[in-house]
């Protein structure tokens, strides 16, 4: 589709959203959002006419992009057929929903619950897995993001959970492996591996194994970085989360759907947890879907007593419609076997190559289409290009670049002293291209940063 300017509309809709809209981790008199006319596949576009390739996929959501037609009739039929039914009826749609994912999850993860996104799936991993041990605690990692409901951000690592925490949900948190900034003075990945498995054993230990609920990790943390967890590390946490009796939560609400080359990541690393949570990519995010993959084991704890949860919109049949379709369109499409080759082809090669051009970048991370760049201003230091969750003047480096992205038509993920690439899973590799050379003119803005 060819965007139409119009900037008057634009006005219009800016106008009203100013006035009445309230924006989530914004200071609400501080922000200019962008008025967005349309959007197709890898692309979207504002009022006034201006289209950008969108390396965000939305939140890391939109696996197969914007407006496949297959998933928008499919919501449309389902619409016409039944809109919407209670979460304690037997529905089609939900059913095969249920059935299509349940296929696809590792292990003997059969039994879905259904929740209206990620955080959601969260809070639910986490009250099953204390009901199921009957222990309270949780361990998470500190460079995490898991939601931002009440549980949700109080396991969650990450600077958002701070005005958040009131110290009160029974969450410890410990390091995991990350070799680029190694918490451990490792010097290989098997040495990183290796002392974090120890450095979460010995947490354990302090914290009594007898009160830990569930561990739960991102199987590849997505808003924190991208840091693909070292060889054995999550068979060693498997391995540990067996031998104390603690439930395996892992979070693939980011990586999950064939964003990292496979349907989840875990496969990646041959391992199952007990519990997985999902979201996003489900359905590309057309109708606000999430959920939990459950074990028999845990499912079966609530076989005769009832579990204490639930949701209204549970399994929505316009959501789950929209998720028997995407996945159908994955599988006829091959979108996760194209996932994985952008990534193999085309963005990491690409990534690398500027990396050798850029000395702002310090390293890239990543597989399939979740890829970030680890902006520097010292490669030697490994100095980050801005502080630890800088504002205003101290992020001005990240803003440039940021600006400069997007005045070459790229919008980009950009958190901290880091930008994803988490283009579609669907994405073509000329757009793939097309991608890297705007990244390539606005890496130069970040390099004026660097110390020379």
């Amino acid at each position: 589709m060819t965007p139409h300017p119009d900037p008057q509309a634009g006005a219009a809709v800016k106008a009203a959203d100013r006035a009445h809209v309230f924006h989530s981790w914004s200071a609400q008199g501080l922000i200019d959002p962008l008025a967005v006319a349309g959007a197709e596949g890898s692309y979207f576009w504002d009022y006034d006419g201006n289209r950008y390739l969108d390396f965000t996929s939305g939140l890391v959501f939109t696996n197969i992009g914007y407006q496949h037609p297959k998933v928008v009739a499919a919501i449309q039929e389902q619409a016409g057929k039944l809109a919407t039914f209670a979460p304690a009826f037997a529905v089609e749609a939900r059913s095969e929903a249920a059935r299509l994912i349940a296929e696809r999850t590792p292990g003997d993860l059969d039994k879905i619950f259904f929740t209206n996104g990620g955080a959601e799936a969260v809070e639910n991993a986490v009250r099953m897995a204390r009901l199921h041990t009957g222990r309270p605690k949780v361990l998470s990692a500190y460079r995490s993001y898991h939601g931002g409901t009440a549980t949700a951000i109080n396991i969650t690592g990450d600077p958002r959970r701070w005005a958040n925490d009131n110290g009160t949900a029974g969450v410890v948190r410990f390091w995991a492996p990350f070799l680029y900034r190694s918490r451990f003075y490792s010097e290989t990945t098997e040495q990183e591996s290796a002392r974090a498995l120890q450095h979460l054993e010995d947490t354990i230990t302090f914290e009594g194994p007898q009160t830990i609920a569930a561990i739960i990790l991102e199987t590849i943390p997505g808003t924190a970085g991208i840091m693909t967890p070292p060889p054995g590390y999550l068979a060693g946490v498997r391995e540990i989360c067996d031998r104390y009796g603690i439930v395996f939560v892992l979070d693939e609400v980011m990586a999950g759907f064939g964003r990292t080359g496979k349907w989840f990541a875990a496969e990646h690393f041959g391992v199952t947890p007990d519990l997985l949570t999902f979201a996003k990519g489900v359905n590309s995010g057309y109708v606000p879907l999430g959920g939990v993959a459950i074990s028999a084991e845990i499912a079966a704890t609530f076989d005769k007593r009832p579990y204490p949860g639930g949701l209204t919109y549970s399994g929505h049949p316009l959501a789950c419609a929209a998720a028997v379709a995407t996945i159908q369109v994955m599988e006829d499409e091959k979108v996760v076997e194209n996932a994985a080759h952008i990534g193999e082809t085309v963005l990491g090669p690409g990534l690398r190559e500027l990396a050798e051009r850029h000395p702002s970048v310090g390293e890239v991370r990543g597989t399939g289409v979740f890829w970030a760049l680890d902006l520097v201003k010292d490669r030697e230091t490994r100095e980050p290009l801005v502080p630890y969750n800088a504002a205003g003047e101290a992020n001005a480096p990240m803003a440039a670049f940021a600006a400069a992205c997007k005045k070459n038509g790229l919008w980009p993920f950009v958190n901290m002293n880091r930008t994803h690439a988490v283009p579609p899973c669907n994405v073509t590799a000329a757009e793939a291209k097309e991608g890297l050379a705007a990244l390539d003119a606005a890496l130069s803005v970040a390099d004026e940063h660097v110390v020379s």
